[in-house]
Protein backbone atom coordinates (compact mmCIF):
# COMPACT_ATOMS: atom_id res chain seq x y z
CA UNK A 1 0.00 0.00 0.00
CA UNK A 2 1.31 3.90 -0.55
CA UNK A 3 0.35 5.49 2.24
CA UNK A 4 2.00 8.63 1.22
CA UNK A 5 -0.23 8.68 -1.99
CA UNK A 6 -3.08 8.33 -0.06
CA UNK A 7 -2.17 10.97 1.98
CA UNK A 8 -1.13 13.42 -0.46
CA UNK A 9 -4.59 12.62 -2.39
CA UNK A 10 -6.33 13.39 1.01
CA UNK A 11 -4.21 16.70 1.88
CA UNK A 12 -4.80 18.22 -1.65
CA UNK A 13 -8.49 17.35 -1.36
CA UNK A 14 -8.69 16.06 -5.11
CA UNK A 15 -10.97 12.72 -4.97
CA UNK A 16 -9.54 9.23 -6.72
CA UNK A 17 -12.34 9.11 -8.95
CA UNK A 18 -11.38 12.88 -10.28
CA UNK A 19 -7.04 12.26 -10.33
CA UNK A 20 -8.25 9.03 -12.21
CA UNK A 21 -10.14 11.44 -14.69
CA UNK A 22 -7.07 13.53 -14.96
CA UNK A 23 -4.66 10.83 -15.38
CA UNK A 24 -7.27 9.30 -18.65
CA UNK A 25 -7.41 6.02 -16.52
CA UNK A 26 -9.91 3.98 -14.70
CA UNK A 27 -10.81 4.71 -11.29
CA UNK A 28 -10.59 0.86 -10.23
CA UNK A 29 -7.29 0.91 -11.76
CA UNK A 30 -5.72 3.97 -9.44
CA UNK A 31 -7.63 2.37 -6.65
CA UNK A 32 -5.72 -0.99 -7.18
CA UNK A 33 -2.84 1.50 -6.92
CA UNK A 34 -2.98 3.28 -4.52
CA UNK A 35 -3.92 0.07 -2.25
CA UNK A 36 -0.49 -1.34 -3.40
CA UNK A 37 -1.90 -4.21 -5.73
CA UNK A 38 -0.72 -3.02 -9.04
CA UNK A 39 2.27 -1.57 -9.44
CA UNK A 40 2.20 1.81 -11.85
CA UNK A 41 4.69 2.31 -14.52
CA UNK A 42 7.57 4.79 -14.15
CA UNK A 43 5.84 7.35 -16.76
CA UNK A 44 2.35 7.26 -14.76
CA UNK A 45 4.10 7.66 -11.49
CA UNK A 46 5.78 10.82 -12.70
CA UNK A 47 2.18 12.36 -14.12
CA UNK A 48 0.49 11.30 -10.63
CA UNK A 49 3.26 13.26 -8.77
CA UNK A 50 3.22 16.07 -10.88
CA UNK A 51 -0.37 16.20 -10.59
CA UNK A 52 -0.15 16.11 -6.90
CA UNK A 53 2.98 18.48 -7.00
CA UNK A 54 5.16 15.91 -4.62
CA UNK A 55 8.01 13.73 -4.76
CA UNK A 56 7.36 10.78 -6.77
CA UNK A 57 10.23 8.50 -4.45
CA UNK A 58 8.14 9.73 -1.54
CA UNK A 59 4.98 9.21 -2.70
CA UNK A 60 5.12 5.96 -4.04
CA UNK A 61 7.23 4.82 -0.88
CA UNK A 62 5.41 1.27 0.28
CA UNK A 63 4.20 1.14 3.68
CA UNK A 64 6.01 -1.42 6.42
CA UNK A 65 4.05 -4.21 6.39
CA UNK A 66 2.63 -4.27 10.39
CA UNK A 67 3.48 -6.90 12.41
CA UNK A 68 0.76 -7.53 14.57
CA UNK A 69 1.50 -9.45 18.38
CA UNK A 70 1.36 -12.94 18.55
CA UNK A 71 -2.12 -14.07 20.83
CA UNK A 72 -2.51 -16.82 23.25
CA UNK A 73 -5.45 -18.92 23.69
CA UNK A 74 -7.04 -18.64 26.70
CA UNK A 75 -8.52 -22.36 27.75
CA UNK A 76 -12.40 -21.11 29.10
CA UNK A 77 -13.90 -23.54 32.12
CA UNK A 78 -9.80 -24.68 33.93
Amino acid sequence: MYSNLKLQIWKTGIHQNRLAKMLQMDETILSRIVNGYREPSVELRERIAALLDCDEAWLFEEAEPTQLPAVKSARIGK
